[in-house]
């Protein structure tokens, strides 16, 4: 158990939290979320002790866990290191162990037999062996190659020069330091920000394995939803703890903010009405004792601060499409290259039509970004044609788009520079259809949060009237409530849309048809991303049976060995038999009861958001459930691998 206890910290004039006290429990798998520099980060890196807080203190109980910290940004690395070593030195404490172990291995020969030193030797090493083992160091080397093929890595990366690779995959490798470490305490930040969708899929089903404690600080509403069980808000300088996942979180924190909105709307006309009484009585020497009462009144009264995040992020009202073509956008045998040697893709021909929304996945680095600026006519293709349709007009929005606008530039003279015809009073109307009103079309680019930057990104798109969305990671500088309203605006949207995005919950809204990048080349699907992911699963499930049956058609094809085959067969099935009974029993058994507990999880969830009496037992039942969940998964998933197993043999 970790407890902060009236915590606080500041950066030079800058408070970013204040009295915080909150507990953290063993094994618990909590969502940390709040508006961009509201102190998320912060708050981790109190916990590892890289701040120190200004007053207050945290606590331990017992031994301080191992942790694993995946910072926002890069650490130090070492000269020289490959992928894989930079990769393999996972935790400072493991290689310390490892080392201390070889030490006294050297040394036990020189002690004498039946000494108490050659004892107390014997004894550490066993010690350490069990530790080493439970932290996961005997297997370290396969989880890691493991895990970095799992987040797009090719075994002939292993051994490439870590300097060689890109910002966004040396973050990849930094992430499989950090979970292949085996911490108790697992602390990651804004893990999925370089990750495409096959990679935050990935993270999706390593991380619901992953035991210790988990601090998860996202705005991705996916890997909120699907990995942890309770919520954390940093906002307002506070930390507030809901005893339920992001969707209770969502529902508790608007009855909590209306409650709080109401309790400063009283606190604001008391203080008027005392202040009034002070202005009115202040020189009447028979009031004075009354005035001073007033006066300590208001200086007693504690201000009620209101979160940020529960306040709407604003709606993102894109302007109405003008009429095109059917065909908004045709590639016919498009290839791509930069070198003219090596190829990005190949043969890619497909149409895009009117209204249809599109997203892009695949891998990073096989090419989403190229394929979208194809689409933009911001690129030309090597080799084949892509032929724009009648009256299509494209708006592209980059990857880095807020790097790309002037931070001193004012928002009018942003709108201004894509429309040298454009008038300031035009520019100005603009800016307000996206939520610049009055004087803030004057205010500097520099100044605006992640989601007015978006907002502005789409208002100078606008400047050019365009009919077809091409948007390169449109989410990545937004909260959760920022993505949202983009998400809404662009279902709403009736224009033709693609976008390139890793935020998982993002393209299962907005997209109604998929294009997949891969190794194997370009696809198009039709239908949403759920409908892709199930044709992926079912084209996988196929393949593999198809190898098998050829596997099968070779081995029979022998006929010196077709009936021993048979025989052994139909022998080893007999053998089997009584285990496959017991199997199926034990699978049949753990899945009736996960769906006892997830029904009574989710009456329980709707109590609590209901509110009324009996919400501690309530949160409590529910602690004791996902400990259950955990273990009976477990079970299932053992029995579920060895029954299948045997069932393919």
């Amino acid at each position: 158990m970790i407890a902060f206890q009236d915590v606080a910290i500041s950066f030079g004039t800058q408070k970013v939290l204040a009295g915080v006290t909150v507990k953290i429990n063993a094994k618990e798998r909590i969502g940390i979320v709040g508006p961009n520099g509201a102190g998320k980060s912060t708050f981790l890196n109190l916990l590892t002790g890289e701040l120190s807080p200004d007053h207050g203190q945290i606590l331990f109980e017992g031994e301080r866990p191992a942790i694993g910290y995946l910072h926002q940004q890069l650490s130090e690395r070492e000269e020289g290191d490959t992928l894989l070593s930079y990769s393999l030195r996972a935790s400072a404490d493991l290689k310390a162990m490892e080392e201390e172990i070889s030490r006294l291995e050297t040394a036990m020969p020189e002690m004498p037999q039946g000494s108490a030193e050659r004892a107390r030797a014997l004894a550490r090493i066993g010690e350490l062996q069990t530790r080493f083992e439970a932290r996961g160091g005997y297997d370290l080397d396969s989880r890691v190659k493991k895990a970095l093929c799992g987040l797009g890595f090719h075994p002939d990366d292993f051994q490439r020069p870590f300097s060689e690779f890109s910002g966004g995959w040396k973050m990849r490798a930094e992430l499989v330091r950090t979970l292949a470490g085996g911490p108790d305490l697992l602390l990651l930040d804004e893990p999925s920000n370089y990750l495409d969708l096959p990679a935050v899929e990935w993270l999706q089903r390593y991380l619901r394995e992953f035991r210790g404690t988990l601090l998860l600080v996202s705005h991705d509403r996916y890997l909120l939803r699907s990995l942890t069980n309770l919520t954390l808000e940093i906002d307002g300088e506070t930390a507030t703890r809901y005893n339920g996942p992001l969707d209770f979180y969502l529902k508790e924190r608007q009855t909590r903010y209306e409650t709080l909105l109401a309790a400063r709307r009283n606190q604001d006309r008391l203080r008027e009405q005392y202040q009034r009484f002070v202005d009115t009585f202040r020189s009447q020497a028979n009031k004075a004792a009354l005035v001073q009462s007033r006066i300590k009144m208001i200086e007693r009264m504690e201000p009620i601060a209101v979160p940020r995040q529960a306040t709407e992020a604003g709606k993102l009202r894109i302007p109405p499409w003008h009429h095109c073509g059917t065909t908004v956008l045709s590639l016919r045998d498009v290839g791509y290259s930069y070198d003219g040697r090596r190829w990005i893709f190949r043969h890619v021909s497909f149409d895009v039509a009117r209204g249809e929304h599109l997203a892009v996945v695949g891998f990073n680095g096989l090419g989403k970004t190229t394929m979208s600026r194809l689409f933009a006519g911001v690129r030309a293709p090597s080799e084949g044609e892509v032929v724009i349709g009648h009256k299509v007009v494209p708006g592209y929005m980059s990857q880095d788009f807020a790097e790309t606008i002037p931070p001193e530039r004012s928002l009018v003279n942003v709108v201004r520079r894509e429309d040298a015809d454009m008038t300031e009073a035009q520019a100005r109307q603009l800016l307000g259809a996206f939520g610049f009103s009055g004087d803030e079309a004057f205010k500097a680019a520099g100044v605006l949060s992640g989601g007015e930057k978006i907002r502005l990104a789409f208002a100078r798109i606008y400047a050019r009237k365009p009919n077809f969305l091409v948007l390169d990671e449109p989410t990545t500088h937004l909260d959760m409530n920022g993505r949202k309203a983009l998400e809404e605006a662009l279902v709403a949207y009736e224009g033709t849309v693609v976008v390139v995005s890793h935020d998982v919950e993002f393209v299962r809204r907005v997209a109604r048809s998929i294009v997949e990048i891969g190794e194997g080349g370009v696809r198009k699907f039709v239908g949403g991303y759920d409908d892709y992911r199930e044709r992926v699963e079912r084209d996988a499930a196929q393949a593999a049976a198809d190898r098998r049956e050829r596997d099968a058609a070779r081995r029979e094809s022998n006929p010196n060995s077709r009936e021993a085959q048979r025989r052994a067969r139909a022998a080893e099935r007999e053998r089997n038999a009584p285990l496959l009974r017991s199997l199926r029993r034990r699978v049949a058994a753990a899945e009736e009861r996960i769906a006892a507990l997830e029904k009574e999880q989710s009456s329980l969830v709707e109590a609590l958001a209901a509110g009324g009496e009996g919400a501690a037992e309530s949160a409590r039942r529910l602690a004791e459930i996902e400990k259950e969940l955990s273990t009976v998964n477990a079970l299932w998933e053992q029995a579920a691998s060895e029954l299948a197993f045997l069932e393919a043999e």
